[in-house]
């Protein structure tokens, strides 16, 4: 049966193989490609999660992490973080999703995903116990997610990574990855997003965010809505948790600015009892990426609070190394191609202020496709501000998504703009490429099930570069 544990079983000695692994995986439900709906409330236990890890020894209690939620910028933020450790010599470890082509991409150490003989070794593990949890409790079989979630904390534990950064999947407060006790907490930007599970106001999805935060376990943010701030600040004091905000709490400035050498890009400073960072330029492109970055640092210098040796160099030349596939990927080409995730009209705006700052072009020709649960209005407002020619598609990949032709009738009672529907992305691009020129710009978007389609399309035959200041737009 579709979620049990037990459809396919495991020895002690876990899988034959790689495929058996895997197999036994996809037969767990998964959140990520169900439309809400369709979703069991019961699915989320936290009580669950913790048993499980405790039937494979409280791997995730060997660990020094850091754990970051938020609605947008989680993937950003990790990435710079983790590329700044590497720099300053530390093995980090990285658990983020979703991933675009494959699933081992979410479990990476010191940038390279984890090996199909160690997943197999470690879903083994999580597998077994997970028969044993099936036996012993009335909690339900455990999700896709917790599988992924307990196989990082044992493949982290196993290789004795100095810092394992979790980026939570959903929510904060039942989210599998909240086992956790972190050295630091943080929360990046939060938009309303997967409002049926948590909450239908900011307030509401606030306070599920801020349940990561741990008593005795510095917990940040950056400035933004005044309900949000709030919500999480009473969830700090709650718990116990040390709570501040940069731009209040901590000072915090970032510009915009132009130079030969780095392009277009936005700068940061921050002020600690620590140390303070001035004029730091941000890695990735877009004005939203310098609270994500400055959170980064923040999140950096209460590490070197609990210990971490963290030079001031080290941190920028680590920054200036952070790459994040299939978010601003610019692949070169004529026309150029650009690769971006956005899956909420927040994401999406500032996609399209990113490019408007960054990426010269004559005309824009923008591929999108998203799932049928977000906010379609939304986010199809923020593509009639953005894009000069507009083909709808779907993701084949994704049971969720939208229609192209729904989307298209949508899209027409909003904006006298016209517009093309493609049964496939590979259509899609096919009249993309007929009506774009060499400098115009085919933008991908909506959706990050859309983007790993069309890196795999693209990219054995395109050679990609995540666009950043120091490679300036166009190049």
């Amino acid at each position: 049966m579709k979620g049990s544990a037990s459809s396919k079983r495991v020895t002690k000695a876990g899988f034959e193989n790689y495929h058996a692994a895997i197999a036994w995986l996809m037969d767990l439900v998964n959140v990520e490609r169900l439309r809400p709906t369709r979703v069991d409330p019961k699915n989320f236990k936290l009580e669950r999660m913790k048993k499980l890890m405790a039937l494979l020894g409280d791997p995730q209690n060997e660990l020094r992490s850091v754990h970051i939620a938020g609605t947008n910028g989680k993937g950003s933020t990790v990435a710079m973080i983790g590329a700044c450790l590497r720099e300053a010599g530390y093995t980090e470890g990285t658990f983020t999703s979703p991933h675009l082509i494959d699933l081992r991409e979410r479990i990476q150490v010191n940038g390279k995903p984890i090996s199909h003989h160690a997943i197999t070794q470690v879903l083994g593990k999580v597998a077994f116990a997970a028969q044993k949890l099936d036996k012993s409790s009335k909690l339900g079989a455990i999700t896709f997610f917790e599988a992924m979630t307990a196989a990082a904390f044992l493949y982290f534990a196993e290789q004795a990574v100095d810092v394992a950064i979790f980026e939570v999947g959903l929510g904060g407060r039942l989210d599998a990855t909240n086992v956790l006790t972190p050295e630091v907490a943080a929360v990046t930007g939060i938009a309303m997003d997967h409002s049926v599970f948590l909450g239908d106001t900011l307030d509401k999805i606030a306070r599920e965010k801020a349940g990561v935060f741990k008593k005795g376990v510095p917990a940040l943010t950056f400035k933004q809505d005044a309900q949000i701030i709030n919500a999480m600040r009473e969830v700090a004091e709650e718990v116990g948790a040390e709570f501040q905000v940069l731009g209040s709490d901590i000072d915090f400035s970032c510009r915009f600015e132009a130079s030969a050498h780095l392009g277009p890009h936005m700068r940061v400073g921050l002020s600690t009892k620590q140390h303070t960072y001035e004029h730091i330029p941000v890695p990735l492109p877009g004005e939203h990426q310098a609270q994500n970055c400055g959170l980064a640092l923040a999140v950096l210098d209460k590490l070197r609070e609990r210990g971490f040796d963290l030079p001031e160099m080290k941190i920028i030349d680590g920054l200036s190394g952070a790459r994040i596939p299939g978010r601003m990927e610019l692949l070169k080409g004529e026309p150029r191609i650009l690769l971006d995730g956005a899956h909420n009209p927040s994401a999406m705006g500032a996609l399209v202020k990113s490019i408007g700052a960054h990426v010269p072009y004559d005309s824009m020709v923008m591929i999108f496709g998203c799932a049928a649960d977000k906010d379609v209005d939304g986010m199809l407002d923020e593509v009639a501000r953005g894009a000069d020619k507009v083909i709808f598609t779907r993701s084949t990949k994704n049971p969720r998504a939208m229609d192209a032709e729904e989307l298209g009738r949508r899209f027409a009672a909003r904006t006298p703009k016209m517009f093309q529907v493609a049964a496939s992305l590979e259509e899609a691009l096919q009249l993309a490429k007929l009506a774009a020129t060499r400098d115009d710009l085919i933008c991908i978007t909506g959706s990050f099930y859309l983007v790993g389609e069309a890196k795999k399309l693209l990219v054995p035959h395109e050679k990609t570069a995540a666009l950043a200041p120091h490679t300036p737009a166009g190049a």
